[in-house]
Parts: structure tokens; sequence; C-alpha cells
């Protein structure tokens, strides 16, 4: 009876382990579920909107303008934030006061 009985909780302990492992991978190499904060992107993305982001599109392809990125607050490192790339480096990029776009939105 004991013996049945340990058996089946280090079956569900190994099963549980494998799941979690499998969970794991798949969150940190295709991607995972962000909750980004910032009004920056409205309209295409309110604030606090959950957004599903893949991470296999950096390994295979280059980031280009227009695309949408998400990155980590330099703030609050707890915090997600979405950017869309509007320049890549080497580029210039014009604003109307750059010692404040600076200051607040370069990553």
């Amino acid at each position: 009876m004991l013996r049945n009985a340990l058996g089946k909780t280090f079956r569900f302990l190994g099963y549980t382990v494998q799941y979690g492992c499998i969970a794991h991978c798949a969150f940190e190499y295709l991607g995972g579920i962000v909750v980004c904060s910032g009004p920056s992107m409205e309209p295409t993305i309110q604030n606090s909107d959950i957004v599903f982001s893949e991470n296999l599109s950096r390994h295979f392809y280059c980031i280009r303008k227009g695309d949408i990125v998400i990155v980590k607050s330099p703030n609050d490192p707890k915090s997600n934030i979405c950017k869309r790339v509007i320049g890549l480096e080497g580029d210039k990029v014009c604003t109307s006061n750059p010692s404040d776009f600076l200051k607040s939105h370069s990553y």
C-alpha cells in the first residue's frame, strides 16, 4: 500500500518537473505573455494591454524600422514597455527638442 502511494507520488512529481521544463523552454525561447505599460504605443497597444511576444524573430531576422519591440523598463526592471523602432544604428532621427527625447526615450 505504502509502496504504491510512493510510486504514484514520485511519478506525479516526475511529470510535474517534465512539464515545468517544457513550459520554461517554451516561454524562454518561443515567446510569452507580457503586460506592457506606458501610453507611448496608443492607439495600437493600450496601457496595461496583455500581448503575446514571440522570441524567434530576433534569432532569425533583423530588427527593422516599424517593428514593435518589448524591453524591460529602465526605471522599473519588473515592468515591460513597448516601443516602435523609428531608427537603427547610424540613422539620424529628427525631433522637435532632442534633449527631452534622449532623456526619456533612449534605450
